[in-house]
């Protein structure tokens, strides 16, 4: 039968097309169309992702591969239509392979963007900035014109991954893995260092308060000399003043002494001594005659003193028992 009936979901444009003009039009028409004379073009407008990798060279010549996947939808299904052919079969394939060189057309856009980027960017910035690569490229299909005369909208680019060649991957991790290693080892003397530090620290703690314990003993052997030099001088303040006292009352006696004996200074010794009542004594009275005989020794021609004598002067009683006698 040449009769057909065309159902198309809410996200395929449908375009019936006869004698060169379009008779209806829409997303998700559904209706009967006479096959001989009518064609059907079926735009999907859903939004599709489409998976890519790009061999590219960085600007320090390293070889990449990056992957990943771009979505994008038809934004203006009219003018894809009239650039690509998306007429269907009654059996709802499509006539042609137009619509597959959709994808492959966008594929390249996108290559060509981030060739543009990746050549501005060293490799380890490459390996890195996943980010910045994914806005760039973005930004740009936005704003490329070839994009835009397709109608369609570039909604996203997904980097997925980006590696060097196996070469300079294995001497990239080399390079990150002795980079590592040092911080490793930067680490462990920093943490020794630090142990060190802290030793250094509670020994120098430990001396200063052995200082500190010295100087307090110091303070105390200080306070107590001192002290014992207070006590001294004291003592010899009060030595000084009893030495002072102890003169002046010699001096005193010594006055008074003189004052008493200044009567009797210029008397003879004769006069003292028989004021004083040595006269009455024998003894001393014969004492006395020999003084004189050895002071007038000069005028004495000749003494003779017998034995007899002598012993009787020497047995001779004193004052006192001769007059008891």
């Amino acid at each position: 039968m040449s009769i057909r009936y065309m159902k198309a979901p809410p996200t395929t444009y449908v375009m019936q097309f006869k004698d060169g003009r379009v008779k209806r039009e829409g997303p998700g028409l559904s209706f009967f169309y006479w096959a001989p004379t009518t064609t059907v073009v079926a735009v999907p407008l859903a939004s599709s992702d489409v998976p890519f990798a790009f061999n590219e060279v960085t600007q320090d010549f390293q070889a990449v591969t990056l992957q990943g996947q771009l979505t994008y939808r038809v934004a203006d299904p009219k003018l894809l239509a009239g650039l690509l052919d998306y007429s269907v079969k009654p059996s709802g394939e499509y006539a042609s392979e137009d619509p597959s060189k959709l994808e492959e057309r966008l594929v390249q856009i996108a290559q060509v963007r981030a060739r543009t980027v990746v050549q501005s960017m060293p490799l380890r910035e490459v390996l890195v900035q996943a980010a910045t690569i994914e806005a760039k490229v973005l930004a740009g299909l936005r704003e490329t014109e070839a994009v835009r005369m397709l109608g369609v909208e570039v909604q996203g680019f997904a980097l997925l991954s980006a590696r060097p060649t196996p070469e300079m991957a294995r001497a990239l991790e080399a390079e990150a893995r002795e980079a590592l290693q040092r911080r490793a080892d930067e680490a462990i003397y920093a943490r020794r260092n630090a142990a060190v530090e802290q030793e250094r620290r509670i020994k120098e703690s430990e001396i200063a308060t052995e200082l500190s314990v010295e100087a307090g003993k110091r303070q105390i052997r200080e306070a107590q000399i001192a002290a014992d030099i207070a006590v001294e001088e004291q003592r010899a303040s009060f030595m000084e003043r009893w030495s002072e006292n102890e003169r002046k009352a010699a001096e005193a006696k010594a006055y008074a002494l003189e004052k008493t004996l200044a009567p009797v200074r210029d008397m003879d010794w004769k006069v003292l001594m028989a004021a004083a009542g040595g006269g009455n004594d024998p003894k001393l009275n014969i004492a006395l005659a020999f003084r004189e005989m050895a002071e007038n020794a000069g005028k004495i021609g000749e003494l003779n003193v017998s034995p007899d004598l002598l012993r009787t002067l020497l047995s001779a009683p004193s004052g006192n028992q001769g007059r008891h006698g």
